[in-house]
């Protein structure tokens, strides 16, 4: 499906090619069958709306442009998938991926901001910060997913969160950081 873009350089949708190498690698991990999945810096909805188109049971999508998030539900309505969807408008760096009160936590995060917003990738930094507020949002072995420039690469852990996978795509680099469940940090594992 053609998903409608809106009249802003604030997008950058990942290339068709990219996305179908990126999603084969979820499903070769099994990552994408029943998931409930998150899409942070949700842009048009590329990476939320296949992975339900794929498998997964729900996404939420937070996005803090109101044009953007516009689209974005605009997106979801052509692709009839309003049931499995909902839309948070606010920062990620801030909420990460709401869970509500009591609300299960998520197996599944696509974590893609603007290039700009991952240019310090250390610890301190908006993504390490995100990655320590998705720590309590993402299930013990759950996955995050995070896309950044290929010359700002992700580090190899962050808090519980540890890299399982890595990916370069022509000037993009993707990290699956998995979360450690109790009996891996115990046994470092």
């Amino acid at each position: 499906m053609k998903l409608l873009i809106p009249d802003t350089m604030e997008t950058r949708p990942i290339t068709d090619r990219v996305k179908e190498s990126l999603f084969m690698i979820l499903q070769n991990y099994g990552l994408l069958a029943g998931a409930r999945a998150a899409d942070l810096f949700g842009g048009v909805g590329s990476l939320g709306l296949e992975a339900i188109s794929r498998g997964a049971a729900s996404v939420t999508f937070v996005e803090n442009s109101p044009e953007i998030a516009d689209v974005l539900e605009k997106n979801i309505a052509k692709a009839a998938f309003g049931a499995q969807s909902r839309v948070v408008r606010d920062n990620a760096f801030r909420v990460g991926a709401p869970v509500g009160p009591k609300g299960p936590r998520y197996d599944l995060v696509f974590v893609d901001p603007p290039y700009a917003m991952t240019q310090e990738v250390g610890p301190g930094s908006e993504l390490d910060s995100l990655l320590r507020i998705l720590q309590n949002q993402v299930v013990p072995r759950g996955v995050v997913v995070v896309r950044t420039q290929r010359d700002k690469q992700p580090l190899d852990e962050y808090g519980s969160f540890r890299a399982v996978d890595r990916r370069d795509w022509g000037t993009m680099s993707v990290v699956l950081l998995q979360a450690q469940g109790d009996e891996q940090q115990a046994s470092g594992d």
